[in-house]
């Protein structure tokens, strides 16, 4: 089984983070591809050829964004297997490894692994355990051990690049553009490659571990709130293409089960619990509004173009 693995980056201001993250996966076993994707930044691209001018460096041929940025990478390998790793998170020993051993199953098609956050000091009360993916890392209510699942993160996880090419790849209308924190295009993925076989199996492996750095700028309920409206604003954008009950099921039982016990724990914990609380309380309300703006929107999400752009001068 051939693999690639894809880091995606678009600033120099994460140069340090990106320095960890490229070293953590050339020191990964089994032998793999690494591909570095520069998001539309010539800067940033000509420093990391000087840095690394072993490995795959290229330009996003496609718009600015994430999902366009993968979906290079995904154009430019011939791998089997494809892996993703944030530029601003490292890899653990054995990571790879875990990542990709489902996929002697051939029915699994996707995996993911677990992601710890890096704080930039103490633990915020403002990001309780069952609010780490507002900064994109496991929460609590994920399974404890490996499991099948719905959707994975998109910090850390691989698929079979065959599958993935032919839905298109990743949809440039729900993908992350710089700092905008719009996202869920991996859920829709994960969704749609489901959809065409429900045979296929999506696998969480949290002994896959990766750290992931928060910067100081999210670890405040400013950005608890507006990550939490975006997040709803993007489920009602993948409500559009996979369906409603698809695009929420998970977060069914999220909002009903977890994110209540989380308040009570919270509560229990003293007075600084209230903060946690009420963080958790806000999250969902403006989810939630942000979900009935997404849905009220007249902007289509455009699923059925492609959406792997060819690679310049084909």
């Amino acid at each position: 089984m051939s693999i690639a693995v894809v880091i995606c980056a678009y600033t120099l201001d994460r140069w340090d983070q990106l320095v960890l993250s490229v070293e953590s996966v050339r020191a990964q076993q089994p032998a793999h591809e690494t591909i570095l994707v520069v998001d539309h930044n010539d800067a940033l691209r000509a420093r990391a050829v000087e840095r690394w001018p072993d490995l795959t460096v290229i330009a996003n041929v496609g718009a600015q964004g994430l999902s366009t940025a993968r979906n290079t990478a995904l154009a430019a390998t011939d791998a089997e297997v494809v892996a993703f790793l944030d530029d601003d998170a490292w890899a653990d020993e054995g990571w790879l490894a875990g990542l990709t051993a489902p996929f002697d199953d051939p029915a699994v098609v996707a995996t993911g692994g677990r992601a710890l956050p890096i704080w930039p000091g103490a633990a915020p009360a403002v990001l309780p355990p069952e609010l780490l993916w507002i900064v994109g890392c496991s929460y609590l209510g994920l399974p404890e051990d490996d499991a099948d699942v719905r959707n994975v993160m998109g910090c850390s996880m691989a698929y079979r690049t065959a599958p993935l090419r032919a839905l298109g790849g990743f949809n440039p209308d729900t993908g992350r553009v710089g700092r905008l924190p719009i996202g869920c295009e991996e859920t829709e993925v994960c969704i749609r490659l489901r959809a065409e076989d429900p045979a296929r199996l999506i696998r969480y492996v949290p002994g896959a571990i990766v750290h992931h750095h928060v910067s100081a700028d999210r670890v405040r309920l400013r950005y608890v709130a507006h990550r939490s409206w975006c997040e709803g604003i993007s489920k009602a954008a993948i409500s559009r293409t996979v369906g409603r009950q698809s695009a929420l099921a998970s977060e069914s039982a999220y909002v009903t089960g977890v994110l209540p016990a989380g308040i009570v724990r919270q509560l229990g914990d003293g007075p600084g619990g209230w903060i946690g609380a009420g963080a958790i309380a806000l999250s969902v309300a403006l989810a939630a509004a942000g979900f009935l703006r997404g849905r009220l929107s007249p902007r289509p999400v455009s699923a059925r173009r492609p959406l792997i752009a060819e690679p310049a001068g084909t």
